[in-house]
């Protein structure tokens, strides 16, 4: 690329930063999502328990009764409130706490004998995030509680076999660790399709777009223009995101090289900048491009292995959302970021990346040139 052509973008991507910073509301949008969205959608995980609210009647009073009462506790859940068989009803019709553990009398008497005594569990089930994870959390405790209990009181032998569980990664299984990293890859891709297809349609609406038809720029140029302009910006945010946000505020450790992944993003961005100048090139308006972002944003996101593991999706889904670049931008951003891997690991998702983002530009480039001719 000839010297010329390179001032020519430099100066049309100055120009498109400008632009930016004139529109509040778009630079309200980049603050807001990588700062206040990455921290509420790490600490608001579906999954997570947090003070979750247990009420327990204990008619028993017995040793194993208390040793349950004890094994709930904070952040998991509050301090479980001891209340009456009474009150449990009315408890959970005011909608005081989301479970409510009942511990019938002879509980410890019938569990040493061997009878296998019920417990009663109460679940608000309107409270579905808390109820869907908690109720599960809660029958673990009480019989890891229960089982443990029994062992000590027969002074039995170990079992023959002992499951010795080590969680890597996140030792915690904390999953504020989870959303905030993997909420900063979602913002990075849909931030950098919204900018770039919203500084094409805003020039179109201004009439800026005539402009530059008649200045010695090729389309090429004013597409490769935007993308390093807007993907600069998204790059810088992300950036900040996630030293100050991820790292500082929420206190989630990076193992892999932070260098390394924002070389992913780079190819990722060359992508998603790519796929939002075609996106603008089909709508004809910002309300149009709003309506064909949400089409395009929702699979990405969910499809693409960040909310839910690609294996426990259909064959057919995994297959289709190879040719997705976020598929191959969350597989490497888990893997450098959570489990310090190299570029030998990562590679595949580096060329995929980058084979990705080249058929999305000359697809994009196509189309563009194609709507300019029209304008002409």
């Amino acid at each position: 690329m000839q010297t010329g052509a390179l001032v020519a973008i430099y100066r049309l991507g100055i120009k498109e930063l400008w632009s930016l910073w004139r529109d509040p509301m778009m630079l309200l949008l980049i603050v807001y999502v990588f700062s206040v969205g990455v921290y509420t959608a790490a600490t608001a995980m579906p999954e997570t328990l947090h003070k979750t609210p247990i009420a327990i009647v204990d008619e028993d009073d017995s040793a194993l009764s208390q040793r349950l009462v004890a094994a709930f506790y904070p952040p998991d859940f509050t301090a479980p409130e001891l209340i009456t068989m009474a009150q449990m009803d009315q408890g959970m019709d005011a909608g005081r706490f989301t479970f409510a553990l009942y511990i019938p009398q002879g509980f410890q008497r019938d569990v040493l004998a061997g009878r296998s005594p019920a417990l009663q569990l109460n679940v608000d089930a309107t409270r579905m995030s808390q109820a869907f994870s908690g109720s599960g959390a809660v029958q673990q405790i009480v019989l890891a509680e229960v089982d443990e209990f029994v062992q000590r009181e027969r002074r039995s032998a170990a079992a023959p076999v002992e499951l010795a569980l080590r969680a890597r990664f996140n030792p915690a299984q904390d999953n504020t660790w989870f959303g905030g990293l993997m909420e900063t890859i979602n913002y990075i891709t849909m931030l950098s399709i919204v900018l770039t297809g919203a500084a094409l349609i805003r020039e179109r609406e201004h009439g800026t777009i005539e402009h530059l038809l008649v200045m010695p720029v090729t389309p090429a140029q004013i597409m490769l223009s935007k993308i390093w302009s807007m993907g600069l910006v998204v790059l810088l945010a992300s950036a900040l995101s996630l030293n100050l946000v991820v790292r500082g505020l929420l206190q989630v450790p990076v193992e892999g090289s932070l260098p390394l992944f924002f070389s992913g993003a780079l190819l990722c961005l060359f992508a998603t900048t790519s796929m939002g100048i075609f996106l603008a090139t089909v709508a004809r308006n910002m309300p149009q491009f709003g309506m064909l972002m949400m089409l395009t944003i929702v699979p990405l996101q969910l499809l693409s292995g960040g909310a839910t593991p690609r294996e426990s999706m259909p064959a057919l889904v995994q297959n289709l959302m190879l040719a997705a670049p976020t598929t191959h931008f969350v597989e490497l951003g888990q893997a450098i970021l959570y489990r310090g891997a190299g570029i030998e690991v990562v590679w595949k998702p580096f060329l995929y990346l980058a084979l990705i983002g080249s058929v999305l530009f000359a697809l994009a480039l196509a189309r563009f040139r194609n709507t300019i001719s029209r304008m002409g």
